[in-house]
């Protein structure tokens, strides 16, 4: 794998080399000094240039960044008439990933002002002056009495629809709503948690990446212990489990943030799990 000087070396000297680009810029995690450092982390690259259209055209330069195991190309995928910008998403041979979007330079209001920027190369001035890298965008931030209320009730409630793929055999379903649905709002619940603990000056993560970091252990292993196996025993198993987890954070973000957590639509939902799950309907 290649070092990251070598990564940022190839990345400027093509940028220091062809006219048509003006700027370049660093984001994501590489730009967070709050990132535990490691060398999978990616090169998340913004190319300001001239020629917009050239480059769209021909996607051969690309190869100078090393060769690729795979290639995604997300506006060519899903905008087919144009998002404004450009990405490659490349994964190398040696390791590496480059994450590279290209802006055109007519349109300074794409390159934005995400808070996890740092400048590499301006030929021009034409960059804003970006404030010192940090993850103050990803924070996280307190819920609205609505929003808490929201996520709550609609945990409770889709708990039901997985207990009826169970009943029915539709495993497929039963999976799927739980890890699609219901598994969504409990991340919310324990981003808000975590946020309590420590005054949301925090970041939890994509996807809950840094829950190791922030729950207690005991609270981590609960949160481990709800993934199951495929079995209908198991995925019941899984929802009480999710269900105390729920309750016990939810619980202590209401008394956080003044809110009061509505104790009978659990009764009311748990008593249906027990019921579905011994056959009592």
């Amino acid at each position: 794998m290649r070092t990251e000087q070598e990564m940022y070396d190839l990345v400027l000297g093509f940028a220091r080399e062809d006219e048509r680009v003006r700027a370049v810029i660093l984001n994501g995690s590489r730009a967070n000094p709050n990132v535990p450092k490691d060398k999978y982390r990616d090169f998340d690259i913004v190319y300001v240039v001239r020629d917009f259209d050239a480059f769209k055209a021909d996607h051969s330069w690309i190869d100078i960044f090393g060769e690729r195991l795979i290639l995604q190309m997300p506006e060519a995928m899903r905008y087919p008439d144009g998002s404004g910008h450009f990405n490659w998403l490349m994964l190398l041979k040696d390791g590496n990933r480059i994450d590279l979007t290209l802006i055109p330079i007519e349109k300074p209001e794409l390159i934005g002002s995400d808070s996890q920027s740092v400048t590499l190369l301006d030929k021009d001035g034409l960059l804003p002056q970006f404030p010192e890298a940090n993850d103050r965008d990803y924070v996280i931030k307190p819920p609205s009495e609505l929003f808490y209320y929201s996520c709550c009730n609609n945990f409770l409630w889709c708990l039901q629809n997985v207990a009826k793929g169970l009943v029915r055999d539709e495993l497929p379903y039963a999976m799927m709503m739980f890890h699609m649905v219901v598994m969504p709002e409990l991340h919310d619940m324990i981003d808000w948690y975590i946020g309590s603990q420590n005054n949301y000056t925090v970041n939890a993560g994509k996807m809950g990446k840094f829950f190791k970091q922030f729950l207690p252990e005991r609270l981590y292993r609960q949160y481990l212990g709800i993934y199951s196996g495929c079995g209908s025993e198991d995925i019941w198993r899984t929802l009480f489990l999710a269900g105390d987890l729920f309750r016990e954070l939810a619980v202590i973000v209401a008394n956080t943030c003044g809110f009061t957590y509505r104790q009978h639509e659990e009764d009311g939902i748990h008593e249906y799990l027990r019921k579905m799950k011994n056959g009592e309907y």
